[in-house]
């Protein structure tokens, strides 16, 4: 008798043990998917719930909340300490270069039933599909595009192809941000791009330096060509001044000429005469009957060659 009581009470227990397998708990960022004879049913939120035990139902747990993040070319050992994967990192670029690139994708959980049943690893699935767009993005641009202008834009691009795909496959991701962390050439060749890098900025430097002295000499060789120009204007003005002069006082003398001919003609020897005669020092006549006279106006003033 002592006996079958004794397996009653273990058998009741044991029965309280399997019923109690049914009892759960949700935390609040996590809901559960439960499933009858393996298939699922229905959704249950945070709390403590129960379901008939295995393998009538069971339960998964999905966090809905928390954001989640897959590494790319590198590995979190702990916080503040990485492992680089450089079969990961390596990217080859448009122009045939290659750069370590490591990055983040982050994302969350928005259809937990198509995020655990719709594929087998969805996590995996988010790090293939980031990495693949990633370096087709990369393989798009120059090195030195990746390096510098087109680091953001790549991100962007990337962020929106992976949400694209992940949308296409119907998995229940959407994908936060995608974040390049370090993008750099690989060790082996650092030395050989510092070296372009120092000859880009020294031609750059010296592009400068000769837009800067062109600057300041332009300003200095047109101020010059002005002033020449202006000298050139007002010596043309100066001229055409002088010849409409010259002009009129030919019209005038030809009016004064056709009046009046001897008289004008008189004139115009006596005006001559007085403008050279005051510069010459001697003086050629040639008189009536063909004999030529020398002057010295040193001695007709009162001077003397000595």
């Amino acid at each position: 008798m002592k006996v079958k009581l004794i397996t009653i009470v273990v058998v009741v227990i044991l029965l309280v043990v399997y019923a109690v397998t049914g009892v759960y708990q949700v935390d609040p960022s996590q809901v559960a998917l439960v499933k009858t004879f393996g298939k699922y049913t229905h959704t249950v939120g945070p709390g403590i719930h129960i379901h008939a035990p295995f393998p009538f139902q069971s339960h998964v747990i999905v966090d809905v909340q928390t954001v989640r993040k897959q590494e790319i070319g590198f590995r979190t050992v702990r916080p503040g300490q990485y492992v680089q994967k450089k079969e990961e990192a390596l990217i080859l670029t448009g122009d045939g270069n290659i750069v370590s690139v490591e990055a983040v994708v982050q994302f969350k959980v928005n259809d937990p039933v198509k995020f655990v049943f719709r594929v087998e690893n969805p996590e995996e699935l988010v790090k293939f599909t980031t990495e693949s767009a990633l370096r087709e993005m990369i393989a798009k641009r120059t090195v030195d595009e990746i390096l510098t202008a087109e680091r953001d834009r790549v991100s962007y691009e990337v962020h929106q192809i992976t949400q694209q795909l992940l949308d296409a496959y119907d998995v229940g991701i959407t994908v936060i941000n995608v974040l390049l962390q370090e993008v750099v050439p690989p060790q082996t060749v650092i030395a050989a791009f510092d070296d372009v890098n120092n000859a880009k900025q020294d031609k750059e430097r010296y592009i400068n330096e000769a837009l800067r002295y062109a600057n300041n000499l332009i300003p200095s060789v047109e101020g010059e060509a002005r002033k020449i120009i202006l000298e050139a204007e007002a010596y043309a003005q100066q001229r055409i001044l002088q010849a409409q002069g010259e002009t009129q006082r030919f019209l005038s003398i030809l009016k004064e000429y056709k009046g009046s001919p001897r008289i004008t003609e008189t004139r115009l020897r006596i005006e001559t005469l007085e403008e050279v005669l005051p510069k010459a020092k001697r003086i050629i006549l040639l008189d009536g009957s063909q004999n030529i006279t020398l002057l010295s106006l040193d001695k007709l003033i009162g001077g003397g060659e000595k």
